[in-house]
């Protein structure tokens, strides 16, 4: 009998990537197929269509299962033995602070009533006309996470709770456009899709639906970026259904969302007659593409650090006495395999643009002499501190613009206005800038008496930079590691699917996903990269405190305050 395999998913804004691996979490293969060059046809642009309406950001519903007809073939060409897949999971939409997408599945309106996904032919592809769609689907494109046609639906739901603290408190965010609270609200008073849906899937519900061959719950962790589910009891919560959607949302959101590691059930039958699939296959909750990251990449205690286009901190927080706080600035999610722990997430929109500018500025465009810049400057810039924002903020919200701060001991930081742009303490000044953002607000997220911290795991472009690396680890304290593959939602996907399976075979229902990871003797796949030098790390704990003002005052000055 061949050794069983995990088939994960993810789909991201740009493509779709299938991740096979084995037992002990080894990456068997890997197959993507990319929506503009693979699936030319569709339109987008990075996986996107604008409009028609302002702020309008969709994908097309058809293209998705085009793609998962391809990577499948893409597999299986491969030499992968399909029968040896005991497990299938994944991620949806995937980008570092990417969300959801809020896709309607109907199933009204038919002659005689009946399920379009119980009722697929084993000869007909997915994508094949008339197959599932569009008869399946009461919307052909849906929103995904670019999407900022919502901001009128956000602030009345947010007057609705009582303000955007009150919903953070409740829901893990204040609302944002992306979610899909806002984005039904929105499709509720806009078009007649609301009305003509049976059920409304995300896409990390949606593609294990067609595994199924029924419409499969949404999982706790993506759920927790809708504004519809309380993330501490993981609860759909009945006013921000009535709020978004009337009474008929819950019927249409389905069942309660169910945690990581749960069994929905057998491949369907299509599946296994098309491609050979092991009828005895299961499929486990998909989650979102954050959540699988950290499922993949790092355990409790450790932080995960992305450094591309955008800045993401996450933090996996196991469970406490007390919660962890909430803001409006960061998001708090349920935890995709531990119903009572938590995963914080600070997401910056001025990373690697940020970044990049100051390269070009004060080192010509050339990492190496940046990287000699930034070595080559004291600890803490000589008392200068610096902000960069070419566009607006995520954290703190709206601010714009580029700020020098003079810190002196026991003094006001001086707003500085004298400072050349090429000025070569510009390089360390936004690193540190950066990270000290980061800094100043793990303490307030994590529960009292929290252990400390003991990994910071970084990905993305700039985690290949060494300078980077080690400024990182000084600024926060911590070893720094690096993972082997870039792969991370969707061999967090596969772990998941393994995770469900383990709990099946050996595991009972109270098996936990540490046990696991033991019980089947995963390799360690980080390497080691940057040690924290002690006195280093103090003098950046000095300048916590300098930081904050700094960053008060370049709200006030914005005008956000």
């Amino acid at each position: 009998m061949s050794s069983p395999l995990f088939l994960g998913f993810d789909l991201s804004t740009q493509q779709l990537k299938a991740v096979v691996i084995a037992e002990d979490a080894s990456i068997v293969h890997e197959s993507a197929v990319h929506f503009d060059r693979d699936l030319p046809a569709h339109g987008t642009t990075n996986g996107a269509v604008k409009g028609p309406d302002e702020g309008e950001v969709t994908s097309p519903v058809l293209m998705w299962l085009e793609a998962i007809d391809l990577v499948m073939q893409r597999v299986k060409h491969s030499g992968v033995d399909l029968s040896a897949i005991a497990g299938i999971s994944g991620a949806g939409q995937v980008r570092v602070y990417s969300f959801y997408v809020s896709n309607m599945v109907r199933y009204t309106g038919l002659k005689r009533p009946r399920k379009p996904l119980l009722a697929m032919d084993p000869k007909r592809s997915l994508a094949d006309p008339g197959h599932l769609a569009p008869r399946a689907f009461a919307l052909p494109n849906a929103p995904i996470w670019q999407d900022s046609s919502t901001t009128k639906d956000c602030r009345d739901l947010e007057a609705a709770v009582g303000g955007p603290q009150v919903l953070a408190d409740l829901t893990g965010s204040r609302a944002y456009e992306r979610f899909t609270g806002p984005q039904i609200a929105r499709i509720r008073r806009l078009k007649p899709a609301y009305r003509d849906s049976a059920r409304i899937s995300l896409v990390s519900s949606f593609i294990p639906s067609l595994f199924l061959g029924h419409i499969a719950p949404i999982e706790v962790s993506d759920a927790s970026g809708m504004n519809l589910m309380n993330v501490l009891t993981c609860k759909w919560d009945d006013a921000l259904l009535e709020a978004c959607g009337g009474p008929e949302l819950r019927a249409k959101i389905g069942p309660e969302p169910v945690v990581g590691g749960t069994i929905l059930g057998r491949i369907s039958k299509w599946w296994v007659e098309r491609w050979g699939f092991n009828p005895d296959c299961i499929i486990a909750p998909f989650t979102g593409d954050n959540s699988a990251t950290v499922v993949a990449l790092s355990a409790p205690g450790d932080a995960l650090l992305s450094l591309g286009t955008s800045t993401t901190l996450l933090l996996s927080i196991p469970p406490a006495d007390s919660p962890p706080a909430r803001f409006t600035t960061s998001h708090l999610l349920s935890h995709p395999t531990t119903l009572d722990a938590q995963i914080a997430m600070l997401c910056y929109k001025n990373g690697a643009l940020a970044r990049e500018q100051i390269r070009d500025r004060c080192a010509g465009a050339d990492w190496a002499r940046y990287n000699e810049l930034v070595e080559q400057s004291p600890q803490g810039s000589s008392g200068f501190m610096g902000f960069y924002f070419p566009l607006p903020e995520i954290i703190p919200p709206g601010v714009q613009g580029e700020f020098i701060f003079q810190c002196k001991d026991n003094e006001e930081p001086q707003l500085v206005h004298g400072l050349q742009p090429d000025a070569p303490q510009h390089a360390r000044a936004i690193l540190e800038s950066q990270f000290l953002s980061i800094k100043s607000r793990i303490a307030a997220i994590l529960p009292a008496h929290s252990p400390p911290l003991q990994r910071l795991i970084v990905t993305g472009g700039s985690s290949a930079n060494q300078t980077i690396r080690q400024l990182a680890s000084d600024v926060f304290g911590m070893r720094v590691y690096v993972a082997e593959s870039k792969e991370a939602a969707g061999t967090g996907g596969a772990v998941l699917a393994k995770f469900a399976w383990w709990k099946a075979q050996v595991g009972g229902a109270s098996g936990s996903f540490e046990e696991m990871t033991m019980d089947t003797g995963e390799a360690e796949r980080m390497r080691l990269v940057a040690t924290p030098k002690g006195e280093v790390t103090k003098v950046y704990d000095g300048l916590v405190d300098d930081y904050r003002l700094c960053e008060e005052r370049v709200v006030r000055l914005c005008g956000q305050a």
